[in-house]
């Protein structure tokens, strides 16, 4: 499981120079069995009809799972790599902040299943997916 003492600053330094960076992901909760983003819905995370693009969604959705992942294994014997992840669209956001919550489903060996709901600063679900992600020996 995760160990939800890892201070978020931590984490979140883990970021710097990527994908994570320039769409400003950030983790801002951790549980034994969960783990939590915002991103920004602005100018990096729209599509041109100005609602968050999917491709976003489904990035935060990858981050947070893979981050939690990786919080689950020893990284100096294994690496954590997206394997297969699906995105369900169902609510658009024009601006504001959306919140993802992860949550493992299964954490075997070799794999991990995410759950993961983005939702809006209301709290109404935008978009659903899961994450499949290998554990792999170096």
């Amino acid at each position: 499981m995760i160990n939800p003492n890892i201070p978020l600053d931590t984490i979140n330094n883990f970021s710097k120079n990527t994908l994570l960076e320039q769409l400003d992901i950030r983790i801002t909760k951790l549980g034994e069995d969960f783990i939590e983003g915002t991103m920004p819905v602005d100018n990096r995370t729209k599509q041109p009809a100005g609602l968050l693009h999917g491709g976003a969604s489904a990035a935060l959705i990858e981050s947070l799972g893979s981050i939690g992942s990786t919080l689950m294994v020893d990284m100096a014997t294994h690496n954590i790599v997206g394997l297969e992840i699906n995105a369900n669209h169902v609510r658009g956001v024009k601006a504001g902040m959306v919140t993802g919550h992860a949550k493992i489903v299964h954490a075997g060996r070799k794999t991990h299943l995410w759950q993961v709901d983005i939702k809006n600063e209301e709290g109404k679900l935008v978009c659903t997916g899961r994450l499949t992600v290998i554990v792999v020996e170096k």
